[in-house]
């Protein structure tokens, strides 16, 4: 009843706020993610030609996540739930916005903590630990893959997405050039008179193409807690008039 009566507030974000807690992606170094081209490691043609490499890219950047801990940026989000009702979508595949609080996150490249079968794409599991290897079947006795939309599969989440935007009040964009589809059209889902806010170093680059937004241009760590107190105030405005 209590989110009923709040403000829906929707944040899309993007590598930028991960990256602040040292998790890195291929578009860090020119198309390599981690020294590998992605489509040695990111594409159902990688998976069929090579599954071990891709197993043990993913291994790797498991281990990773588990290392790795919310930032400032994370925390600050988590802490707008006393406020709003907050939807996360990201574009990342760590698992930083649960861990530092947050309730309500749609992934929609999927999660590095999880696995599926190559044989059939609802059975879906958790990853116990860090490794995930040839050998490690689902109950069809197909391989398990990792538990991610790769470069040329469709994005299941994007559904859920797009009908999360259209009930926005508030929508805030953090760590993303808004410049990669299906997830940058999620800005085209929003109500066009709400607030819109936009965090990045770079969004200044950027607003010619999204004139409407305010913008932050920090970091993800400095500037998502700037937000906060530019939305606190907000949360007791009243909604369509009542």
């Amino acid at each position: 009843m209590l989110d009923m009566l709040r403000k829906k507030l929707v944040v899309l974000t993007g590598a930028g706020i991960s990256a602040e807690s040292g998790l890195k992606t291929f578009r860090d170094s020119d198309g390599l993610w981690e020294g590998h081209d992605i489509h040695e490691v990111a594409t159902p043609e990688a998976w069929e030609k090579n599954p071990e490499l891709v197993l043990e890219f993913y291994n790797e950047r498991r281990k990773n996540t588990l290392e790795a801990e919310p930032n400032a940026a994370h925390l600050a989000l988590a802490e707008l739930e006393k406020y709003f009702d907050v939807s996360i979508i990201t574009q990342n595949i760590d698992d930083l916005h649960e861990r530092a609080g947050s309730s309500h996150v749609v992934h929609l490249h999927g999660t590095i903590k999880k696995a599926r079968s190559s044989g059939d794409p609802h059975l879906v599991y958790p990853i116990e630990g860090w490794e995930l290897k040839m050998g490690d079947v689902c109950e069809k006795d197909f391989q398990l893959r990792p538990h991610i939309v790769w470069f040329g599969e469709p994005v299941p989440a994007m559904d859920e997405a797009e009908l999360v935007c259209s009930f926005a009040d508030i929508f805030v964009v953090v760590g993303t050039s808004l410049q990669v589809y299906p997830a940058a059209g999620l800005l085209h889902e929003v109500p066009n008179d709400i607030p819109r806010y936009y965090v990045d170093p770079k969004a200044d680059e950027f607003m010619s193409s999204f004139p409407a937004m305010q913008i932050i241009s920090e970091p993800a760590t400095t500037g998502v807690p700037k937000l906060v107190d530019l939305l606190r105030p907000l949360a007791s405005t009243p909604i369509f008039g009542e």
